[in-house]
């Protein structure tokens, strides 16, 4: 069992961190930050380089946490929260990833959430600190918090799609 948790941490972690590299530098074909502010802008987020850079941030972070099985929780909550910011951006495009869809976030999400249950295993930084087994209110802490705060996000920093004004000549101009 303890091999299955690090083998997930593993994938999961270093997936969602690479994600964050890919944002803030032109390493894993990252764009750069020029390039992860663009994604950002082109996804309608306010912030700029500061969002790209929050976002690489926590991805980065989240995820080197969540491999090494270091400090379980905390790790989750940041992995959820980034992967739900992601799941929002794609929701509209459906489940499915050859469409641009959700799939692969809702993964790494339940993957962060799973872990959080399980705890990290034996291999693993918190096992080598001897920290106690987290108890279980902060796995629901963890993923609930994650959740909200990707949620949050997602609504103070997404700007709403313009509204386009009626064609002229439309049915929306013609008398009832």
């Amino acid at each position: 069992m303890d091999t299955g948790l690090l083998i997930l941490r593993l994938v999961a972690g270093l997936l969602i961190a690479g994600h964050g590299v890919q944002k803030v530098s032109f390493r894993l074909g990252g764009g750069g930050l020029a390039g992860g502010t663009e994604e950002f802008r082109h996804d309608g987020f306010r912030g700029g380089a500061l969002t790209a850079l929050a976002a690489g941030a926590g991805q980065i972070g989240s995820g080197l946490l969540l491999a090494a099985g270091a400090l379980t929780p905390l790790a989750a909550t940041g992995a959820i929260g980034v992967m739900t910011v992601a799941l929002t951006v794609k929701w509209r495009n459906g489940l499915w990833v050859q469409h641009d869809g959700y799939e692969y976030p809702l993964v790494l999400i339940a993957l962060a959430a799973a872990l959080s249950f399980t705890g990290p295993g034996r291999y693993s930084v918190d096992r080598v600190l001897d920290l106690p087994p987290w108890p279980w209110w902060s796995a629901v802490l963890a993923v609930a918090a994650g959740a909200a705060c990707g949620l949050a996000t997602r609504a103070l920093l997404h700007r709403p799609a313009p509204q386009l004004p009626p064609r002229s000549g439309s049915d929306e101009n013609r008398p009832g």
